[in-house]
């Protein structure tokens, strides 16, 4: 068939079926976009199905125009994305309860809040193919080349060109009763676009490209592979080693770069870290000072420090400093709340929750049998009640033994009522009936 170009009010030209049969659809150009739009609209009721229309801008209502329907990817996203969802969630509860079960400080083998961060990156990561793969299943792609830009006159499409197709494969197709209908509707030209048998070819370059990219793609697999079933006695690949191993000495450490070999710096004497000036110095030191050493530093910060020594024994208390003995602060029952929470927090995991030495932390390192682990202090034993509540205090601030200061972590205030805790947690151990309460001393009679 020969291309059939119509001016307006010209006479209609019949088109030849000289080719009925190789041609793989019927293409109309018209004068603009509303008159695309109508002769879409046109064909709609005429009953084609298998049609598209081509403009250099989006035109508004040609979806409806063309009877196109919703299109059901979403749907395909959605049952996807719920299947990586139940995938991932699978994954993890078998590797990590059942596969590999690894028991971390009590907590349950699986658990939903857990797995979540995983579960949604599966989601993601699956609705993403579902929607890219989708996208070229439903519209037939890829396609490397189309019969349609084989058409000179098509070319124009991306410029100022507007044009509506039919193609062969619609139930209703017949390529004279197309053209018929494309005159009706006003087309300006028209004509049949044949098959091309150089559009069903793929272009070597672009095998040659896929056929690189999947010899690529086996490399990684293939390396896992045989790493998993040799053995090596180089060191393992490190690609964030700044994460893995970083520079910086650890608290209580010993380093080489300062000459008394402590990793841990003691406070520069004459000075004060910003926010933390107090004229109390029963409140932020626990004690009143008045006793120095040669190098300005008061008794308590010299002994904290000569115990925080890597591998010092535990010094015996010479020359204290004068530790007061009574809270500088008011005692309260929200204050006594207040240092449940932050003992929980801070010491519970080492001393245990009764204060006792019990802790996780503890416990599991005297499992393991850690050569360096010193037990943590039984908070309730005699010398620790003998302690004035300074230097329970003092303590917590600077630290003994392997013990760090926590002077950074926890203010003044909170350490205060650390301490007034320790000192409940002293008393409930040895109590007696007449310093409880009636009601709860009766309790405890009737349980006898």
């Amino acid at each position: 068939m020969s291309a059939t170009l119509l001016e307006p009010e010209t006479t209609q030209q019949d088109v030849s079926d000289e080719s009925s049969g190789s041609v793989c659809g019927v293409l109309a150009e018209f004068a603009g976009p509303k008159q695309l739009l109508r002769a879409a609209e046109m064909v709609r009721d005429a009953g084609y199905r298998k049609t598209d229309a081509f403009s250099p801008f989006p035109i508004h209502g040609m979806d409806d125009a063309l009877g196109i329907k919703p299109t059901i990817l979403p749907v395909i996203v959605l049952v996807v994305g719920l299947t990586g969802c139940a995938g991932g969630l699978l994954m993890q509860w078998w590797m990590n309860a059942v596969d590999y079960p690894f028991l971390i400080s009590g907590k349950p083998l699986f658990s939903l809040p857990a797995n979540i961060p995983v579960t949604f990156e599966i989601i993601v990561l699956t609705s993403a193919f579902a929607t890219f793969l989708g996208m070229l299943g439903l519209n037939g792609l890829p396609k490397p080349a189309s019969p349609l830009l084989e058409q000179e006159r098509f070319r124009g499409v991306t410029d100022n060109k507007f044009f509506l197709y039919v193609d062969a494969a619609d139930p209703k197709f017949e390529e004279q009763d197309v053209v018929d209908l494309f005159h009706r509707a006003g087309a300006t030209w028209v004509d049949d676009v044949p098959n091309s048998k150089s559009s069903a070819k793929i272009p070597g370059a672009i095998k040659m490209g896929l056929v690189a990219l999947l010899a690529l793609a086996l490399v990684p697999p293939a390396m896992i592979y045989r790493a998993r079933h040799t053995t090596s006695e180089k060191p393992r690949i490190d690609f964030f080693s700044d994460m893995d191993s970083q520079a910086r000495p650890s608290a209580q450490q010993s380093t080489d770069l300062f000459a008394d070999g402590r990793a841990m710096r003691p406070q520069i004497a004459g000075t004060i870290a910003v926010g933390d000036f107090y004229e109390d110095d029963a409140f932020f030191l626990g004690y009143i000072p008045g006793d120095e050493d040669e190098n300005g530093e008061t008794v308590a910060a010299a002994e904290s420090a000569t115990d925080a020594a890597p591998g010092a024994p535990a010094a015996a208390a010479v020359n204290e400093p004068n530790y007061v003995s009574e809270f500088p602060v008011e005692v309260t029952e929200s204050l006594m709340y207040r240092g449940q929470m932050q003992f929980n927090i801070y010491c519970a995991p080492c001393h245990g929750l009764a204060g006792q030495g019990d802790g996780l932390v503890s416990l599991r390192a005297m499992e393991l049998q850690q050569p360096t682990w010193v037990p943590p202090t039984n908070l309730t034993s005699p010398p620790v009640i003998a302690q004035p509540v300074g230097k329970i205090y003092d303590t917590i601030t600077n630290g003994r033994r392997k013990m760090s200061g926590y002077a950074a972590q926890i203010p003044p205030e909170d350490r205060w009522a650390i301490v007034l805790y320790v000192r409940a947690l002293q008393k409930s151990q040895r109590a007696t009936l007449d310093e409880i309460p009636e009601d709860k001393a009766a309790v405890l009679k009737n349980q006898k």
